[in-house]
């Protein structure tokens, strides 16, 4: 039987092998798999979630326990390949008693181990001694020293779609704002009934589905908040397990393992002795193995990914960006946060503008607390920004021809190339400054190549937007 499974995490590669192998099907891939495997990967939802614990030591792999355990099945790769079935799944709901109330948080014995509540996950007031109804949110593996981390609002999630007990409304977990909206507004088209007193909640991922996957999701996830509701009403009993929507395992790999799932990432991509065995040491180590492994292909491309991780910038980290113009001059164009890193060379960067007069060819006035987020992605001949207001409100797009991006660990480099095409609010679009690029021609800051070059990029760019 087929099971769709989701992976992620540094032994991606080698299981995607050993799921493909085994007949099953992987869905939600991410851009590199999808790169290296000669395989049609919808995205579709999922059955199974695969996903490399905290510490690279093995995996956490969640579904409904028939699922589990043909997918857990297919991952013992090496006779020293262990996996546990765990009692505090996550999605379960348990009654429990809080022991021990700590600076965080509360520890609570759930019957059938122990769980760790933090203050901030519940609006009651925890004391030594109370009774409550929780659901874990995070199991922990069992090498490990951490509790399975509690809550106590109820969700019933199923894969893309999630239903939170107690809220209204529709939410999107992503950083693509118009996007959000979008599947926001199209929710209440798929024609499915959600309980009174549930509100639903979007992965990201949603945000690519089609409506028939979205609409399968959100069935799922109303049926496993049906079964929910009766335990939600309720009263709190003793320590116990009252509802397990799904099971949890985890899978631990040791050295044999490790070079077994080497073999299986030989197959599909150049792959150094120890791979796995590496990765699982730390972050550095793991981004070292990458880095590595893409010099092995030098006639590929440039491992941004891999430079990146290892250097930066990543996501969390602030660059400025270096807006150099063709007389020489640098122009330092603020600083902002990285909201965003992809393995494809793609930057997010954030920026909160000041205040003070407009924006350029926009004709718009710059406000207090407006929004700008800029996606570079290194080495192409463009790249745009949209301004918003505080409130979120569109005040235009502003697409820069540039020589192209580099994305230093510290700073986004390229040289302006004075044309530029923006989109106002209402959608209009404009080409903007062809007179200053000619009279950089004329002045001789740039040769008539590269001002051809500047106007293709201007133009198909017109056509496009």
């Amino acid at each position: 039987m087929t099971t769709r499974v989701r992976v992620r995490g540094i032994y991606a590669t080698a299981l995607t092998h050993v799921l493909l192998a085994g007949g099953h099907e992987v869905v939600q891939a991410s851009p590199p798999i999808r790169r290296r495997f000669d395989a049609k990967f919808d995205d579709t939802d999922h059955d199974v979630t695969v996903e490399t614990t905290d510490d690279r030591q093995g995996v956490g792999v969640v579904g409904a326990p028939d699922e589990l355990e043909r997918v857990t099945g297919e991952l013992r790769v090496a006779t020293d390949t262990l996996a546990w079935l765990s009692p505090t799944p996550t999605g379960a709901v348990f009654d429990a008693r809080v022991v021990e109330t700590l600076g965080g948080g509360a520890v609570c014995a759930l019957g059938a181990g122990e769980g760790y509540l933090p203050y901030g996950a519940t609006d009651q007031h925890v004391e030594e001694g109370d009774d409550l109804r929780v659901q874990v949110r995070a199991d922990q593996p069992p090498w490990g020293r951490n509790r399975a981390e509690l809550g106590t609002t109820l969700e019933a999630e199923a894969g893309l779609a999630t239903l939170v007990a107690g809220r209204n409304g529709v939410t999107v977990d992503t950083r693509d704002d118009a996007a959000g909206r979008e599947l926001a507004g199209m929710t209440d088209l798929l024609g499915v009934d959600v309980p009174d007193g549930w509100g639903i909640r979007w992965r990201h991922a949603a945000t690519d589905a089609d409506m028939e996957t979205l609409r399968a999701s959100l069935e799922a996830a109303v049926d496993r908040a049906a079964a929910l509701e009766s335990v939600r009403n309720e009263p709190v009993g003793e320590p116990g397990s009252r509802a397990e929507p799904a099971a949890t395992s985890w899978v631990w790999f040791g050295r044999e393992s490790r070079f077994a799932l080497d073999d299986h990432r030989r197959e599909v991509t150049t792959t150094m002795p120890g791979h796995h065995r590496t990765k699982a040491a730390s972050e550095a180590a793991s981004a070292g193995v990458d880095f590595a492994e893409a010099l092995c292909v030098p006639e590929g491309e440039f491992p941004f990914g891999v430079v990146t991780r290892q250097f930066g910038p990543v996501e969390g980290d602030t660059v400025s960006i270096g807006h150099g113009k063709p007389d020489g001059r640098l122009i330092t164009l603020g600083r902002g946060e990285v909201v965003e890193h992809g393995p494809d060379g793609t930057l997010a960067v954030r920026r909160e503008m000041g205040g003070s007069g407009t924006y350029d060819a926009l004709g718009v006035e710059q406000e207090r607390g407006d929004v700008a987020l800029t996606k570079f992605r290194e080495g192409r001949w463009w790249y745009p920004t949209v301004y918003r207001s505080a409130e979120g409100d569109l005040k235009g797009t502003y697409v820069n021809v540039c020589t192209p991006v580099e994305c230093f660990p510290d700073v986004v480099r390229y040289v302006d190339l004075h044309v530029d095409v923006v989109k106002h609010a209402d959608g209009s679009v404009e080409r903007v400054d062809d007179d200053e690029l000619d009279a950089a021609v004329e002045a001789g800051e740039m040769s008539e190549e590269l001002a051809a070059k500047a106007r293709s990029v201007a133009s198909s760019l017109e056509n496009a937007l």
